[in-house]
């Protein structure tokens, strides 16, 4: 009965053992588990930060450029008759319009789309008029 006692004693002392190494080992990662989780939150927000730096530099780098474009006399020039139209004077000035439809077919609007042949003058007059102020 001695052995079969002892034999049981060393067994709950073994289970003893790994119950609290498994407490230990527990403990020591709830302890290490925050410092960790801020670690990665920190590296993650750095590289976002870093890519943000990125970007930043390059437009900061694209608004140098066209600021140097803008110091230009001869670029500011080409600017105010692309955009604004001005003209120098003894300079004549066309305008195309119109240039985004097809070539091959005959340029249509919507009265000339919706009105059948046949209609009365005064029904192409009244569309026509309605057309004009749409636009």
């Amino acid at each position: 009965m001695a052995r079969r006692r002892q034999l049981s004693f060393r067994r709950r002392r073994s289970s003893g053992r790994a119950l609290a190494l498994s407490t230990i080992l527990f403990i020591f990662a709830l302890a290490l588990a925050p410092p960790i989780k801020h670690y990665f939150t920190q590296r993650a927000q750095i590289s976002a930060l870093n890519a943000q730096l990125v970007s930043d530099n390059k437009a900061l780098d694209d608004a140098r450029k066209e600021l140097s474009l803008w110091q230009d006399p001869e670029y500011i020039k080409s600017q105010a008759r692309e955009r604004l139209h001005f003209v120098l004077p003894g300079e004549r000035q066309y305008i195309v319009t119109g240039t985004n439809q097809n070539t091959n077919s005959a340029p249509t609007t919507k009265v000339s789309a919706a009105l059948v042949d046949g209609q009365p003058w005064y029904t192409r007059l009244i569309a026509s008029i309605s057309e004009s102020g749409e636009k």
